[in-house]
């Protein structure tokens, strides 16, 4: 899909839904007549970024409970999907928010569900392998650690944004590829995984170190 394309798919194929656990935020949700399936994107060619996911789900709780956490803070959001995250750093208080995606459809959704939720974030299509350490105080990591492919790309990144100085927090509903000896848990809250047939799971956030 084209960027245009995506953000009028949106517009008139998705509802504007308040999110599971955080009906302070809303986002562009699909339905049973969106006709979703039939739109593919991205490096694994699913639309991920039109669902909220278990560790996105809990960052953004977590952040909107603890304001003092990001306050006035410079955030970026590595790998934003839907932009979840992102917005609920917007809404917490932060001074800014850079939320980055590999995926330019993802990008797009997200200024849109930003835009939705009366917030201002600044959404960059990149891919955070190639990037250096941000200037932030703050990086958010949701879902980032769905593979092993994934969570070799990913820890470098995380590793080099928390040696120049920045907090690193990361959601996620404990897969296999986290890297758990990096991580102190500081938040659980009971969030079902995206996909997932389970009526209950834990949405985990964690401090990585």
């Amino acid at each position: 899909m084209s960027s245009p394309d995506t953000q009028s798919f949106i517009r008139s194929r998705m509802r504007l839904s308040a999110v599971p656990f955080v009906p302070e935020i809303r986002l562009h949700a699909p339905h049973a007549g969106s006709g979703l399936s039939r739109r593919r994107s991205g490096p694994s060619g699913a639309p991920y970024w039109a669902y909220a996911w278990a560790g996105g789900i809990a960052l953004a709780r977590y952040l909107l409970d603890h304001p003092d956490a990001v306050v006035g803070l410079r955030v970026l959001d590595a790998g934003t999907g839907s932009g979840l995250a992102a917005i609920a750093a917007a809404k917490a208080g932060a001074r800014s928010v850079t939320a980055v995606d590999i995926d330019a459809d993802a990008v797009n959704a997200a200024r849109l569900n930003a835009a939705a939720n009366g917030v201002v974030i600044d959404a960059l299509e990149a891919d955070i392998a190639a990037l250096s350490a941000p200037q932030a105080e703050m990086v958010l990591a949701g879902d980032l650690f769905y593979s092993d492919k994934a969570a070799r790309a990913s820890t470098p990144f995380l590793e080099a944004c928390r040696a120049a100085g920045a907090r690193v927090l990361v959601g996620d509903p404990d897969r296999k590829f986290l890297p758990r000896e990096r991580l102190g848990l500081l938040a659980t809250y009971p969030i079902a995984d995206f996909g997932s047939a389970a009526t209950a799971a834990s949405g985990n956030v964690y401090e990585f170190g």
